[in-house]
Order: structure tokens, then sequence, then C-alpha cells
């Protein structure tokens, strides 16, 4: 028995017909899944490379790159597709889909094809127009749900949906979203892997322009509707596109996150990579606003009662860095150039200053003028990758391009960030007087104590805004420098006894190991799982003196071949810190 590329995936009913002499019986032999089939050359999502369909149809094991672009942060994911109940679970997906409901016999007559397939799979993933898996909550409160930190698997989630009557699980964010439609997309046969796009711009008004806007002492102002979150994290899928012509086919951007509306519904894509690195903005499906999400230009401006006294342009912030996990391997891969053209314009200053002052209005509209502020330049430079627990270490360095000495003011602000919006509250900041003699450079060294910097709310990623403005006294010309990063959390170790030589159905130790880097005790819950490795998943209860090394022994034995990834979690009450650690295993059958 065989079945054509153009079939339809879906649940099918096998029946025998037998016809006789004396008559014809039929007999139900029973169901069966159709899939997509990547090794099939007459199907739409015909993958070439038996390295690349193992890596993006078979493996369950991935890691997600979050943080910010200079201090990447990584946790493992655990994405489940063979799991036991998980195929039924993504076939459940398309028939709850509004498509389906509407006209059954037009949907299942579409399920041929991949474009149609995962535009379905990118609305159903969130909850916002249907009964979707995932409702997505930015607003840092999780009490009547699961923080979106503390997820490290697709199963857990799909089984949760499933289990309360197709209800939404609480709570997702973009990489959360992004993990579970990989799931679906490759337990449906279609390759796909997960991207994360870091300082990814979301402009709502579509000039391709992102404004930022500060105070005079370099505090971030909430005043701009658009945004650029740190990071946001989408997939990838790989598939032909006729719709488009020739030139479009391979990987397609798919958004499960709900952030605008693509016809009707919060879904993003397929939108071809290729027609977004040539600005093909007219292809289906959004391609203008992934170009924006990595291409679009940011104008930092100093403000004074709605006035702007100074305006930063910067090319290249927006889509510095795009990353997926590299085949084979838990590292990542760089694949910025994928989707843009680097340019080589420099970010430059426009400054107002005393009668020149202009409007807000006006200011944001003019970019043409560039009139450079070269009298004091200003940067800022962390001395080391800071880590929850640390000192954050920092350096101003201020210099003065011109033949006469100056007097200026130093302001210094540092703001908490979430990943996807402006910054909060001011934590910490700093005022002085700085005396610089002629094209001198001066430097002045800061530091933010754990105390001041202390989390909150437990996260895998905690962000800061940085920024300085340094005024001329004399001129009151003001220049300003900005650094987002994120603090990244200690990790945790675990190693296996006997790595080179695990086999399927031998029982076998992990170890995991964590040093308490803090000066009190701390405590939480320690939950280890592996997909194919643990039936259920461990937890156990931790108290670690400070400075003390944890050591907890795990037993498990593999039922499954191939490589997997045995994961360790460990949550923090106080301080509230979220730790992540893996290791993986190649199971011998």
């Amino acid at each position: 028995m065989s079945s054509p590329a153009s079939a339809s995936i879906g649940v099918y009913t096998l029946q025998l017909r037998v016809e006789t002499r004396l008559g014809v019986k039929t007999h139900s032999v029973g169901q069966f899944t159709l899939l997509c089939n990547p090794w099939s050359q007459a199907d739409s999502v015909y993958l070439q490379s038996e390295e690349l369909r193992t890596e993006y149809v078979q493996s369950d094991i991935g890691m997600l790159f979050i943080g910010s672009s200079r201090n990447v942060a990584s946790r493992p994911w655990s994405f489940d597709q063979h799991e036991k109940g998980i195929l039924d679970i993504c076939m459940k997906l398309l028939q709850l889909s509004p498509q389906h409901q509407a006209d059954m016999r037009r949907d299942l007559q579409n399920r041929s094809n991949p474009v149609y397939i995962s535009r379905v799979i990118s609305a159903m993933v969130n909850s916002n127009d249907d009964k979707g898996v995932l409702m997505g909550n930015w607003s840092g409160h999780y009490s009547d749900g699961v923080n979106p930190s503390m997820w490290t698997g697709s199963a857990d989630i799909l089984k949760k949906w499933a289990e309360t009557q197709f209800r939404p699980v609480r709570y997702g964010q973009c990489w959360v979203f992004a993990a579970v439609m990989c799931t679906v997309m490759r337990a449906l046969g279609i390759p796909t892997r997960v991207i994360t796009n870091f300082n990814s711009a979301h402009d709502t008004d579509g000039n391709m322009v992102i404004e930022e806007y500060y105070d005079g002492n370099g505090k971030k102002l909430p005043i701009s509707s658009d945004s650029i979150w740190n990071f946001h994290v989408w997939v990838e899928s790989w598939m032909k596109r006729p719709d488009l012509g020739q030139g479009y086919d391979g990987w397609q951007v798919l958004d499960a996150t709900p952030q605008e509306r693509s016809t009707g519904m919060f879904r993003c894509g397929p939108a071809s990579v290729k027609a977004v690195y040539q600005r093909k903005v007219e292809a289906k499906y959004d391609v203008p606003f992934i170009y924006a999400e990595v291409n679009a230009d940011v104008h930092e401006m100093i403000v004074r009662d709605r006035k702007v006294l100074s305006k930063r342009v910067d090319k290249h912030r927006v889509g510095a860095l795009i990353l997926t996990k590299l085949p084979g391997s838990m590292r990542r891969q760089d694949i910025t150039s994928e989707y843009k053209n680097e340019r080589a314009d420099m970010p430059f200053w426009e400054s107002y200053a005393g009668d020149d002052e202009r409007s807000f209005r006006c200011a944001v509209a003019d970019i043409g003028a560039r009139e450079d502020f070269k009298g004091v330049t200003v940067s800022l430079k962390l001395l080391n990758p800071p880590v929850v627990g640390e000192n954050i270490s920092f350096d101003v360095v201020i210099t003065n391009n011109e033949a006469a000495p100056k007097q200026l003011k130093k302001h210094v602000n540092a703001q908490n960030k979430e990943y996807n919006r402006n910054p909060t509250g001011t934590f910490w900041e700093a005022h002085d007087d700085v005396k610089i003699g002629p094209n001198k450079t001066v430097t002045a060294k800061h530091e933010i104590t754990f105390k001041e910097y202390m989390l909150k709310e437990a996260a895998d990623v905690f962000l800061v805004n940085l920024a300085v403005v340094i005024e001329d006294v004399r001129s009151q010309e003001k220049v300003l420098a900005s650094e987002e990063f994120n603090i990244r959390n200690p990790s945790l170790s675990v190693q296996i006894q006997n790595e080179s030589s695990v086999i399927i159905y031998a029982p076998q130790v992990a170890t995991v190991t964590f040093v308490n880097p803090f000066n009190t005790a701390v405590s939480g819950e320690l939950t280890i799982s592996g997909s194919g490795l643990l039936e259920e998943k461990a937890q156990i209860r931790v108290t670690i003196q400070p400075r003390e090394t944890m050591k907890k022994p795990i037993n498990f034995t593999p039922r499954m071949a191939g490589s997997k990834m045995l994961s360790a979690n460990l949550v923090l009450t106080n301080p509230p810190t979220i730790l992540h650690g893996f290791t993986t295993i190649n199971v011998i059958s």
C-alpha cells in the first residue's frame, strides 16, 4: 500500500474488502495516521540531507537561545514529539481549528499543503482566537498558572491541554510558543527549527523606525508604542512555495506568539526567509512584519518638556544576531546572513541645543539633517558578563574631542526590564560632575551590588537597561550611551557515570552538581527529566548552605535508543532564580 504525495495528512480508517463468488465482506483493520514525508522527493517538505532530516524531524532535543546579543544564554528543551499520545494531540489540534470547524471538507482537502497546515498550526498554538494550546502572559504574575520559565518540554503543555478538555494552558511566552510549535510541526513530518532574533523590533506603525526616548538623567521613558524585544523566538519550517513562484522554496518563518493579526487571526507566516532577505514585501505571508523585526532603524532621543535635545540613529541594533541550534550539536549556529545584508551606516548623533531646540514631533520626523555632535563622546563598557549573585562592574568612558577643557555632568541610570517591553522603574543611579582636559579621555568606574539589583520574581532572563547621559555645562549639549544586557543565572552540572556505554534498558546513574555562589543558604526544588530516559520526572527538595556543593545522584533506565537529553532544573525561592543544566547521551540499542 502506498499513498500519493498529494494525499492529505490526518487519521484514516483502513478497511479490508474481500470479494468472492459468495459475496462481499468488509473488515475493519484499524486506523493509521498519515504524515508529511520529508524523505519523499515528491513531497512538498522534502529535505535532501539525511543529517538535516535527523535534526529537524526526528530529534526530540533542542537548545533555545535567550538573553541579549552580547551575553547569549541558552536553555535546553525537550520537544517530546515521540512521547506516547503526543501525535494524537497534534491531530486533535488540527481537528479543533476554526478552519476545520467551519468547513471540514475544505479543511481536509487543504491538508496536503504545508503552507496551509503551518498557518493553521501558527494560530492554534496560541489561544487568542480559538481553543488553542497556550495563553500568553507577560505581566510577571503567574499565581493562577505556570511561570513560563518553569516549562522544560512540550509534552507537559500538550498533555495538560488535552487533559483539561482543550482549555488554554497558562502560561507561555515567545520561546514556549515557538518550542511547542516546533514539536507539532516535527510530529506532522515537517522539518522545523527554532530561531532566536536578538533585538527584535515590534514596529506598530509600519514606518520601519523604532523611537526610544530618554530624559536628561538617562532614564528611558515609556512614550513610544514601538518596542524592541531583547530577543524574540519563532520557528522556521522547510517547504516548497509554489504560491510565490520560483526562488522562495526552503525555510519559512512561522510565529505562534500572538503579536499582530494576519488576515483576522493571531498568527504569522509562513514568510519565506529568501523573501525577507530580498525585501519582497508583497510575498505572502507577513513578510513586511518579519522584515521590520530584523531590519528596523532605532532613533534614540534625549527629550525635555516634550522637545528633542539630541537624537542618535542606530541601523545595526535590530536583528543584531539571529541564532539556531547547530545540527548534531548543542552549540549555536549564526544565521544572521540568511535574513539580512549588513549596512555600512554607523550610528550618528544630532544635537539640538539652546535656540535650536525643535518640537518633539518635528524632530521625530526630521531624520535628514545630520549635525553630528563631536565635542564629547561617551561609551559604556561591561567589565565581565554579569552573573546572578555577583556585582555588576562597568566603566563609563568619556572623551573630549576638542582642544579646550570641559565641565561636564554625568548621569547614570539602571532600570529593570522585561525582554519584550520598555523598562520599569530606576533601581540604581549615580550623578557626578566631571572635569576633562582638552583631547583627553577619562574612565569612571561603577559597581552595582547584588543587593541593589536582586530579583523579585524567578525568571530565565533578568535584563537591565543601563544608560549614561553626559551634559556639557557650557553648551548644554547632551550625548547618550545605552546598553541592555542580561544577568545570567548560575548553571547546574549534569554528568553520567559511564557516558560512553549507555545501553538501552540498562540502569544508569547521573549526578547533578551545583555550588551555591550566594552568601546565604538557598532552598528550592530540583527537577530532573529526560524523554526516553525517565518514565516520570524526579523531584527533590534541597537546601544548600553558602558555598556548599550539592551532589544528587539520579537513577534512570533508558527506554529509547539514539541521542537523548537528561536535563535538570533547580528553582530557588530565595533569591528567586531558575537554574538549568543538561547532558546529551547517545543510547546504544
